[in-house]
């Protein structure tokens, strides 16, 4: 048995075929990068149609190179808080909003949850430009009558398969979920204005989908395997990386950043206080994750590598092993503004304390020490949901890629034990674990990485686009 697991990112979609025990097997990956449609007003928009053409160009590459083969389960994770919105013959009525976009606002004259503490525990969320409880009013507004909203992963779903609903996962990171009792909440629902039928079905426990008889010929060897729902790509991560206990914190970046831990919450039980400076969504029917997630990661070294003329290939590596892991140049990292609950606009980025012998180098170092306080600050407020120290585990495409970072992040978050995962696709194993229900499996992948410490140095350039999105 193997299991195909497809991550439906924001820089990139990619495909690969892992073995019975979640391991991918050599070569069988194919990968789209896609356009991110970014502007200075807040613009964060892909292209639906464009994105499910590279979605099934990958599953054309992988079936003509045989590694479609033996695959009986399919596993996705899928970015959060996408919506797009639908016409009634299921025609997308305008562009994917990413979590990029900074563009919605309430409406005039709107008015939010009547508890917001009490809207925030229970749906782990707050009315916010990232959720839908404000996006689907916003876009009701500018796209005109709307048959239906729904996730990136559900429209490209509903486009393969004989149905497509909405994991608690998925659902969670609309904002419009009551986690505790895994159904849509009434007064979220109302916050945004939907109509019964609006809103995708919501996924039962271990439920499996179809293609579509058209695509099951178009691809023979899937015709008889079992789809998964999607999860959040950031409760991906945290799998993958093996942080599926209260104590061990998962630090990702990729394109973004976010920290996370998992804990055990089934539907029904109590959910544990939560920060007011935290979110909360669900990984499946029997776990929640917690965190902060971030604007900035890889695409601040994509930046800098664009715009400082940085040096390149092991001139970048020598130059950045002498600066300190603290960084030497004072920065706001925040180019792309707050992940909620912050409400600071894209754009806020700042640069502080250069002088005429400041170089590139050390400027990209400065930013990416600002994202290692954020985090750490961040840590911090995690830490106290579970009233103790925690270990921390880097995974990600951007961190992987430079041991800098893994240094500066070691030194920040001291003295708490940081190991690496350098696996790339810790999203696509931890999809394809949570399908097959092998939490305890995870376990062990934590312990897998080498200890990082602050004097570790021979770093590279970072990636940006290997990583989860941390919604």
């Amino acid at each position: 048995m193997n299991i195909l697991a497809l991550d439906l990112g924001t820089s990139s979609v990619r495909g690969l075929v892992l073995d019975a025990d979640a391991k991918p097997l050599p070569g069988a990956l194919a990968r789209r990068r896609l356009g991110v449609a970014v502007a200075d007003d807040g613009t964060g928009t892909l292209d639906a149609a464009g994105y499910l053409a590279c979605l099934v160009e990958c599953l054309d590459e992988l079936a003509d190179g045989g590694h479609l083969r033996d695959v009986t389960l399919v596993a996705l994770s899928a970015q959060w808080h996408s919506v797009v919105p639908l016409d009634p013959t299921g025609t997308p009525l305008g562009p994917v909003l990413t979590w990029l976009d900074t563009r919605p606002e309430p409406l005039p004259g709107a008015v939010g949850p009547a508890d917001p503490a009490a809207f925030h525990q229970r749906t782990g969320t707050w009315w916010h430009r990232s959720y839908w409880s404000v996006r689907l009013p916003w876009l009701r507004a500018r796209c005109g009558p709307v048959g239906r909203f729904v996730g990136l992963a559900e429209y490209a779903l509903g486009e393969l398969l004989d149905a497509a609903p909405t994991s608690v996962s998925m659902a969670s990171g609309t904002g419009l979920l009551d986690l505790r009792a895994m159904d849509w909440d009434a007064e979220a629902c109302a916050l945004a204005g939907v109509r019964p039928g609006e809103l995708p079905e919501l996924a039962p426990a271990g439920w499996r989908g179809r293609l579509r008889p058209e695509h099951a010929r178009r691809w023979p060897p899937l015709a008889r395997a079992e789809w998964a729902a999607a999860i959040g790509d950031g409760a991906a991560s945290n799998v993958g990386s093996g942080c599926v206990d209260p104590h061990r914190v998962a630090v990702t970046v990729g394109t973004s950043a976010a920290v996370r831990l998992v804990q055990p919450v089934s539907v029904d039980a109590d959910l544990p206080a939560l920060p007011e400076q935290l979110w909360r969504y669900r990984v499946d029917h029997e776990h929640v994750v917690t965190g902060s997630a971030y604007s900035c990661g890889g695409n601040l070294f994509a930046w800098a590598n664009r715009e400082l003329r940085l040096p390149q290939g092991p001139d970048l590596d020598a130059a950045l092993a002498r600066v300190p892991p603290h960084g030497q140049v004072a920065t706001n990292p925040r180019f792309g503004g707050d992940r909620p609950p912050g409400t600071t606009p894209a754009g806020a980025g700042e640069l502080r304390g250069l002088t005429f012998s400041t170089t590139a180098v050390e400027i990209l170092a400065g930013l990416m020490a600002g994202l290692c306080r954020m985090v750490a600050d961040d840590l911090v407020v995690l830490e106290s949901v579970v009233d103790g120290p925690v270990d921390v585990v880097l995974g990600g495409g951007a961190v992987t890629a430079s041991a800098w970072w893994r240094s500066a992040f070691a030194a920040t978050l001291a003295p708490r034990q940081v190991r690496h995962r350098s696996e790339p696709e810790i999203g696509a194993t931890g999809a394809a674990l949570v399908a097959l229900g092998r939490f305890a499996a995870a376990r062990r992948l934590a312990a897998s990485g080498p200890t990082e410490h602050a004097s570790s140095v021979h770093p590279a350039a970072p990636a940006t686009d290997g990583g989860p999105q941390g919604r």
